[in-house]
């Protein structure tokens, strides 16, 4: 890093923080004001803090080592945009008409308290044990191989960088709530598209164009329709014992059944479902600006695939190649392939190799920007989630001054629980890949509950808290039998025992299982017990919404929406009828 660099990133975070704080100076005395950013916000606001919240470690880390390792498989979950106009065009005139805080909020509306109070505590739990955790974990990484040599007092960069991330994220979050997040997401996101965009120009540069890539890279990096079955597994649907436990994020391929059923799932859950991407939305002045905000996130969200996962599949071109040897000695084996340990430092080594000074400064701010955005995006959704779910349950007439406060005092405690989690994550190696798995085992009966009680007014509480607890418990079993392989290199079960066949059973398919049992229980229970009264349907559901309903949410509609919206379909289906090897 060049003094240049050190300039650019601290103009940087003079900018971030001199927006947080002109949101902080407004006004931000209600509950509407600081969760949900006084219901006031532009369809480009919304749509850059959708993008910038879900770029976070995943991509950096991530998705840029499965473009090194694997090349364009992993574009299945980057082209899943669609489900955000799922979300605009199908569910949210359902969330904006319920004026709602939170989405288990709307399944009390739907169904009862009980399914609230269960999504609220699992989505919680869920976000300490993943979203906070690999936001750190890709920050240690990315100031480990930025910045190797920085010491203070005894802490190595990975200690610095986490520190700062979380304190200088936590620090806008609790002062500004929602609005303080939305604002200085939507110039996270200009400068990481740019930042990631100069990334993937110098690299291609470096290398000779994208033709030279593809020689080098070879035609099977750009198929997304090769056989995505993991080596030994080839007409069988018997478990097998992998490698190592790391290897199916990294340096797994993933078989069809599974990107086919699972992955589009997992995706509509995410984007549709959870709190920490659907609290921007309800952010909105009115349903038009948040399905025009849904739209523009969907086409945000089609950029990964050319500014991570390329770099990745560029890093390696370099490396194979033999231009920069640099990146041979710390990336590859000796049979010229990716180390899968080392995968996680392939977009930053991509940028520390290639980048001139001064670019260099603004792409690690980029970088910054997007591990920032998505903890911070963590901060508000948790503290939302305590303070309106549960806090305000138990202290039902308390001041709209005291919700403010309690979600400031919420935020405070998700950073000290970041802050603690630093030498977890530090001496966990497998501890990033089997969080990746977390929402796989969490995500179908959340699915199950919200897709399944729109579209079928008959389902009913029973039916939708018995899914939940069903499919809950079949999770976490599975990451109870997770855990000590991941957290413990030699720890391992019987082969041919029970434990070992859960534990190397394919994510997406014991995911799968969780979907079909979650439900099997929905409907077999909501069937066996009284169907719900109307008048709590009212409304809720596809086959309740009164003619007036529907009147208001056509009147929402522009042209210009239906047109962007095709051509985001139109874009997803070019991208796969390209990346055909």
């Amino acid at each position: 890093m060049a003094t240049l660099d050190w300039v650019i990133i601290t103009l940087y975070f003079v900018l971030i923080l001199g927006i947080a704080w002109w949101v902080i100076r407004q006004k931000n005395d209600t509950s509407d004001d600081y969760f949900l950013a006084g219901r006031n916000l532009g369809w480009f606001v919304i749509g850059s803090s959708i993008f910038a919240s879900n770029i976070g470690s995943e991509h950096i880390v991530g998705l840029a080592g499965s473009g090194a390792t694997d090349g364009v498989a992993m574009a299945h979950y980057e082209l899943h945009a669609w489900c955000l106009l799922v979300l605009g065009w199908v569910l949210a005139p359902f969330y904006m008409r319920s004026k709602i805080y939170t989405m288990p909020e709307f399944l009390e509306k739907r169904f009862s308290p009980a399914s609230r109070w269960v999504l609220s505590i699992i989505s919680l739990i869920a976000y300490v044990l993943t979203k906070v955790a690999v936001g750190i974990f890709a920050g240690g990484i990315v100031f480990g191989v930025l910045l190797p040599d920085v010491n203070v007092m005894g802490l190595d960069s990975f200690w610095v960088g986490s520190i700062l991330m979380i304190l200088l994220t936590g620090a806008y979050t609790i002062l500004g709530g929602l609005k303080a997040v939305a604002y200085t997401e939507a110039i996270q996101t200009v400068i990481l598209i740019f930042g990631a965009v100069t990334v993937t120009v110098y690299g291609l540069d470096a290398l000779g164009g994208w033709g030279e890539l593809k020689r080098i890279a070879g035609s099977e990096m750009f198929n997304l329709w090769k056989p995505l079955v993991p080596e030994g597994v080839e007409g069988t649907w018997a478990p097998v014992k992998t490698e190592t436990r790391m290897a199916w994020y990294f340096n797994t391929n993933y078989p069809w059944i599974g990107m086919l059923f699972c992955a589009p799932i997992i995706g509509l859950w995410y984007w549709c479902t959870d709190q920490y991407i659907v609290q921007r939305m309800l952010g909105a002045a009115n349903l038009t600006e948040a399905r025009r905000g849904t739209i523009a996130a969907a086409f945000f969200k089609l950029l990964p695939v050319f500014i991570f996962i390329v770099p990745g599949i560029i890093t390696f071109a370099l490396a194979a190649s033999g231009k920069m040897p640099q990146l041979a000695e710390t990336l590859l084996d000796a049979d010229g392939n990716i180390i899968n340990a080392n995968a996680q430092q392939v977009f930053p080594l991509l940028v520390a190799k290639v980048l001139p000074a001064g670019i260099r400064g603004l792409v690690v701010a980029g970088l910054l920007a997007a591990l920032m955005s998505s903890l911070a995006g963590v901060f508000n959704a948790s503290s939302t989630l305590f303070t309106m779910d549960l806090y305000s349950k138990f202290r039902p007439n308390v001041s709209e001054a005291q919700l403010v406060r309690v979600g400031r005092i919420a935020t405070a405690v998700m950073v000290v629980i970041g802050l603690l989690w630093i030498p977890v994550i530090q001496g966990s190696r497998g501890l990033y890949d089997y969080l990746q798995s977390v929402q796989g085992y969490l995500a179908p009966p959340i699915f199950v509950v919200f897709f399944f009680g729109v579209f079928n007014r008959r389902l009913n509480a029973k039916g939708a808290l018995a899914a939940m607890l069903v499919g809950f418990a079949l999770g976490l079993f599975r990451l109870m039998i997770d855990t000590p392989v991941m957290l413990n290199e030699g720890f391992a079960y019987a082969e041919g025992s029970f434990f070992w066949i859960v534990n190397n059973t394919f994510f997406q398919y014991y995911s799968l299982f969780i979907f079909l049992v979650s439900a099997a229980t929905m409907v077999g229970v909501s069937y066996a017990t009284e169907a719900p009264p109307l008048i709590k349907v009212q409304g809720l559901t596809m086959s309740t919404v009164s003619d007036e309903q529907r009147a208001e949410t056509r009147a929402s509609v522009r042209t210009i929406d239906i047109v962007f919206s095709v051509l985001v379909v139109v874009l997803i289906l070019v991208a796969y009828l390209y990346f055909t090897g």
